[in-house]
């Protein structure tokens, strides 16, 4: 039984970091060449550049992408500090998408999605380089192709969603991880603290929230262990971001550093009023747990980012 909740658990983790990765790395090849220039021309007021790292963020599946995307802009000096700390906090926002979607329930649909994703990229190839139909306009081949990897990869995260969750059953059955499931509900610090660590070593919140969504799914994590592993997980994010300033100048480190400082306060600020975040969670989805982490760690950030803006303007006129 150990072994079979081990391999299901990781495989169902690796599933979920596979395709999210995938779902980046196409989506990054369509928009990336035009998303710097994209955020110079957006960034003239943090309000614009919390928009622009919104959308960036969740177009790209990523949220730790764009800061370090955005650390390197800083760095290169072509987007100015103060107007970097705007994106930062959209970016908290927009990576919210992909755990709000796994929230629909789509996961039934994530062998169709593998399969059309496949026929969509298979046309794009044996109509361009393998020159076997005729070939697709210029204008429409490149959002095809990447367009059916970013599906793939979403097939490929839900059915990593699905996994974990058909855990559940079995975990229900080992008492060792019902006692850790009931230390964490006595402790929840506990909870937010291995949401930090986890996230920190796999780089990715939405895989860390996303896993915590299918344990409460399958009946073995309660919500509230849930939304305290969200908090945590928002902290943990910042690791990545903070490693790869390391190497910059002191811009990017600024970026770095303002992430962590908002993330880590907007944790400490909310952990006391957990309670009442998965309260309001609850009314919006009564019964479903999956989509009540997926809510309160929506409007948890929505609630962070318009609580920091001001900041930002005070910020922008210093500059």
């Amino acid at each position: 039984m150990i072994m079979y909740i081990v391999s299901a658990s990781v495989f169902g983790l690796a599933l979920l970091l596979g395709g999210m990765k995938l779902m980046e790395v196409a989506l990054r090849q369509w928009a990336g060449s035009r998303l710097p220039a994209a955020l110079e021309r957006t960034t003239s007021t943090p309000f614009k550049g919390f928009l622009a790292g919104t959308f960036s963020s969740a177009l790209m599946q990523s949220g730790t992408a764009v800061t370090v995307l955005t650390i390197g802009l800083v760095n290169a000096r072509l987007l100015p500090l103060a107007n970097s700390f705007g994106i930062i906090l959209g970016t908290n926002v927009g990576t919210c998408l992909t755990t709000e979607l796994m929230s629909l329930r789509l996961h039934r649909y994530a062998l169709p999605m593998l399969a059309a994703a496949f026929v969509i990229w298979l046309w794009t190839a044996l109509s361009g380089e393998m020159r076997a139909l005729p070939a697709l306009p210029r204008r429409y081949a490149p959002p095809l192709r990447y367009g059916s990897a970013a599906l793939a990869g979403f097939g490929l995260l839900l059915f990593g969603f699905a996994v974990l969750q058909s855990v559940g059953p079995t975990l229900q059955t080992s008492d060792m991880f019902m006692d850790m499931m009931t230390h964490a509900e006595s402790s929840p610090v506990w909870g937010l603290l291995g949401g930090a660590a986890i996230t920190a070593a796999v780089h990715s919140s939405s895989a860390v929230i996303a896993m915590s969504m299918g344990l409460a799914d399958g009946g073995v994590m309660s919500p509230a262990t849930g939304v305290a592993i969200m908090l945590g997980a928002n902290v943990g994010t910042c690791f990545t971001g903070l490693l790869a300033s390391l190497s910059g100048g002191r811009g990017g480190r600024f970026v770095a550093l303002a992430q962590i400082v908002l993330n880590i306060s907007g944790a400490l600020l909310f952990y006391p009023l957990r309670g009442a975040l998965l309260a309001a969670a609850s009314w919006i989805a009564p019964g479903d747990p999956a989509a009540q982490i997926a809510h309160a760690q929506t409007m948890f950030n929505i609630a962070c980012s318009l609580l920091a803006l001001p900041a930002a303007y005070m910020l922008l006129r210093r500059r």
